[in-house]
C-alpha cells in the first residue's frame, strides 16, 4: 500500500498519523539517528519525513539510506529542491508552496524534478504546502522568498487550501516552520478542514501533547513533529498516545 493510501486509510478510520520530521543537519552521527528511530518506533510513530528548508551538509550521513537500513517505517522526502530527490525513499512530498507567490516553489522546481521522479519510480504525493506566521521569521519563509499566511486570518488559509484541492493536490500541510514560536492556531486548522476533504498535516511549534490534542480535535489528520520531540523525547510518546481521540 502506498504511503498516501496508508494515510488516507488511517484518516478514514479516525486515527491520527504521527510523522517524525528529521533534518539531515540535525543528525551529527549514526548513533543519534538510531536513537531517534528507536524512540519513534517504540512510541508508535507512523512514518519519517526526511529533509529541510536548507541543507548545509553539516552531517555526512545519507539520511534516507540510513533510515531505510535502520527502520521498516516508511520514509518520505520533504524536499526544498530537486537536489533532495532520493531513490531509496518510499515517497516524496511534491510540495507546491500555495501560500506564496514565488513561481519556483509553485511550479518551477517541479518541472525540473518531474523527469527525475518519473525515472526514480518512487511514490509522488502532491501536497499543498502552506507556511503560517508563527511570530518569528523561519528558514522556510526566508529561503522561499514568500510571506507566510497571517495566523489570525483562517479564512485566507481555508480559501488557499480549497484552491489547492481544486487544483488536484492530494494532501494539505499547514506549517508554522521549524523552531516556530507558536503552532498553527486551531481556528485555522478547523477552517481549512471544514472547506476541504483531503488529509491535513499540521506541524511547527508543537511542544506539548496538549497543543497537539487541540489541533487534532480541530481537524488535523497528520501531526508532524521535529524539533519538539528531539528536544523532549517524551513528547513523541505523548503524541502517539493521542492517535485515537
Amino acid at each position: 500500500m502506498s504511503l498516501l493510501s496508508q494515510i488516507e486509510f488511517k484518516c478514514r478510520a479516525g486515527e491520527t498519523v504521527v510523522a517524525v520530521l528529521i533534518d539531515p543537519d540535525d543528525v551529527p552521527h549514526i548513533d543519534s539517528l538510531t536513537d531517534t528511530v528507536r524512540r519513534a518506533e517504540a512510541a508508535g510513530a507512523d512514518c519519517f519525513f526526511a529533509g529541510g528548508s536548507l541543507i548545509t551538509g553539516a552531517s555526512d550521513i545519507d539520511l534516507v539510506k540510513a533510515l531505510k537500513e535502520i527502520s521498516a517505517l516508511p520514509v518520505a522526502v520533504f524536499p526544498s529542491s530537486p537536489a533532495q530527490i532520493h531513490p531509496d525513499a518510499d515517497a516524496l512530498l511534491f510540495l507546491s508552496l500555495i501560500s506564496g507567490r514565488n513561481p519556483e516553489y509553485l511550479i518551477g522546481h517541479h518541472v525540473t524534478a518531474a523527469p527525475l521522479l518519473r525515472k526514480s519510480g518512487i511514490e509522488v504525493i502532491p501536497v499543498g504546502y502552506m507556511l503560517v506566521d508563527s511570530g518569528s521569521a523561519t528558514t522556510a519563509s526566508y529561503i522561499s522568498h514568500t510571506a507566510p499566511l497571517p495566523r489570525n486570518k483562517p479564512e485566507i488559509a481555508a480559501s488557499t487550501a480549497l484552491a489547492g484541492e481544486m487544483l488536484g493536490l492530494r494532501m494539505l500541510y499547514l506549517d508554522a516552520g521549524s523552531g516556530a514560536d507558536r503552532p498553527v492556531t486551531p481556528e485555522m486548522v478547523a477552517a481549512v478542514k471544514s472547506w476541504t476533504t483531503v488529509p491535513l498535516a499540521v506541524g511547527g511549534g508543537i511542544r506539548t501533547a496538549e497543543e497537539a490534542r487541540i489541533l487534532i480535535e480541530a481537524g488535523a489528520d497528520v501531526i508532524v513533529t521535529g524539533n519538539g520531540s528531539r528536544d523532549n523525547p517524551q513528547l513523541l510518546t505523548d503524541l502517539c498516545a493521542l492517535k485515537k481521540v
